[in-house]
């Protein structure tokens, strides 16, 4: 398996140097944001550099719509549905195979309902037509969730670790869903909250998460999506440092997957 870490993982650093320590750690394969500024000049830089884009994340929530308004009849749901398809044509545009998608935020979203069922037809009619798959992520309920993927067949899971392991939820997402896994978000926290912390640091029980990946049909990359200012177990750490510590945990994860598949 090849090993991917999310574009900007370390803020502050220029592209030279970050896509200058993906390399030298391992990391062959990426991801962005579908609403990155400066998407128009790292797409084609990193391909450049021989960087794998392996999707894009679509659109979160934030003061001008929450995702949740998709299944709501409200003036913000149309200003979501249009940021996701944006999300959508970047991913044809670029040739990007993967949107990567929150289908709901917060524990307590609205219920399934025809009029979210409505806009996730059209968010998911474009996707075929430009082939580009959606990968729905797990953020805290079951509902929704198995909703997409159970209504549209031909939609992917993105199963994202830490999310898992802090919900509160001790049900897994995997014996579930692993079926369909199309992509990853691998990061650990303490448990008690959303910490985007590297494989290893934290609480999560990675032989538990090795084992789920290798007992399904994944073929893509171990990606992961840390953030070095979400934890204060980084603050003084150099990008060298912090990449190369990523690296390893990326590469030790890859093994016991491989072991696993064995």
């Amino acid at each position: 398996m090849k090993l991917g870490i999310s574009y900007h993982c370390y803020p502050g650093l220029d592209d030279g140097t970050e896509i200058a320590l993906m390399k030298k750690n391992g990391f062959e394969t990426t991801f962005l944001a579908s609403e990155d500024e400066r998407i128009d000049e790292i797409v084609p830089l990193l391909r450049q550099e021989g960087i794998l884009i392996e999707n894009l994340h679509g659109p979160l929530s934030d003061e001008r719509c929450n995702v949740n308004d998709l299944w709501r009849e409200n003036d913000r749901a149309p200003v979501m549905l249009e940021r996701i398809m944006d999300g959508v044509e970047k991913c044809g545009k670029y040739g990007i195979p993967t949107l990567v998608l929150h289908v709901t935020a917060g524990h307590t979203p609205p219920r399934p309902n025809k009029r979210g069922y409505e806009r996730f037809v059209q968010i998911f009619e474009r996707a075929r037509a430009l082939g580009v798959e959606i990968a729905a992520e797990n953020i805290r309920p079951f509902g929704n969730l198995a909703f997409i993927l159970e209504q549209f067949p031909d939609s992917g899971f993105c199963w994202d670790v830490g999310h898992e392991a802090c919900s509160g939820d001790k049900r897994q997402f995997m014996p579930m869903f692993g079926c369909q896994l199309k992509a990853l978000h691998v990061h650990d926290n303490l448990l008690d909250g959303d910490h985007h912390m590297i494989p290893y640091d934290g609480k999560i029980d990675f032989d538990r998460v090795a084992r789920q990946i290798a007992e399904s049909p994944y073929t893509g990359s171990v990606m992961l999506e840390i953030i070095r200012t979400a934890s204060p177990l980084y603050a003084e750490m150099s990008p060298e440092d912090y990449y190369a510590r990523a690296g390893a945990a990326a590469k030790r994860l890859e093994a016991e997957i491989g072991k696993y598949r064995q």
